[in-house]
């Protein structure tokens, strides 16, 4: 219990900083190419990859054993973007491009799901006021819809946030916690052990808005969680 306690007040001290977006902005695609054709950009040696169904960036760098460090910086990708079926990757250093079967993410537990279905209205690093940015995304749903884990964990914050409202904070004991902000009523406490696609909030409405704020972290850092999302 001291542990999680611990554990407790550190998620919330380093969460206080960051406030879920309240601006809206367009969808950002990714830059689409003629078919047939490769980013024309100067690059080392490597090898394509044609992006299925159901990929995402990070099983695509799990997959060549490269991070998706290297990937965003050799295509150029911006945050706002989302991989597009029938896309090109340059994979730098690759020999050969991979057969990744097409498949659905729940055939691997370590992949994440999306915790609620709606439009994205705030992307990762937007700017969400004056000088600050959005350290995930906001999901423009409805009053009352639920929101379910993104991948099995355990709760270790569960409690009011200023700025974040109702949140829900999951540690996936491998580096990786997801948090669920801006809910109305939680359906989990501290403690608590929840699998891939558990109820475990309902969104409710924060100001003029009804959205869900959704972080994935690895370690301390905040990353777009539209790597990681099918």
């Amino acid at each position: 219990m001291p542990r999680r306690k611990s554990l407790e007040i550190l998620l919330f001290v380093s969460f206080l900083g960051f406030l879920a977006g309240c601006a809206t902005t367009e969808y950002k695609p990714m830059p689409s190419l003629p078919e047939g054709k490769t980013p024309s950009v100067n690059k080392k040696a490597g090898a394509y990859h044609k992006v299925l169904r159901g990929q995402t960036l990070w099983q695509i760098a799990q997959c060549y054993g490269i991070s998706m460090k290297d990937i965003i910086d050799s295509n150029n990708i911006p945050n706002g973007s989302a991989l597009e079926v029938g896309q090109l990757l340059f994979i730098p250093g690759a020999k050969t491009a991979q057969d990744i079967s097409e498949r659905s993410v729940d055939n691997n537990k370590n992949e994440f799901i999306w915790p609620i279905k709606g439009k994205v209205v705030v992307y990762f690093d937007d700017f969400v006021g004056v000088s600050a940015r959005s350290h995930g995304i906001d999901i423009q749903v409805q009053a009352g819809d639920t929101v379910q884990a993104a991948r099995e964990g355990d709760v270790i914050l569960a409690d009011y946030m200023s700025g974040y409202a109702q949140t829900v904070v999951l540690d996936h004991r491998d580096g990786f916690t997801t948090v669920y902000a801006r809910n109305a009523r939680l359906l989990v406490k501290l403690g608590d052990h929840v699998y891939k696609g558990d109820a475990i909030a309902q969104v409710g409405q924060i100001g003029s808005r009804v959205v869900e704020h959704f972080e994935i972290r690895h370690g301390s850092q905040a990353t777009n969680p539209l790597y990681y999302l099918p």
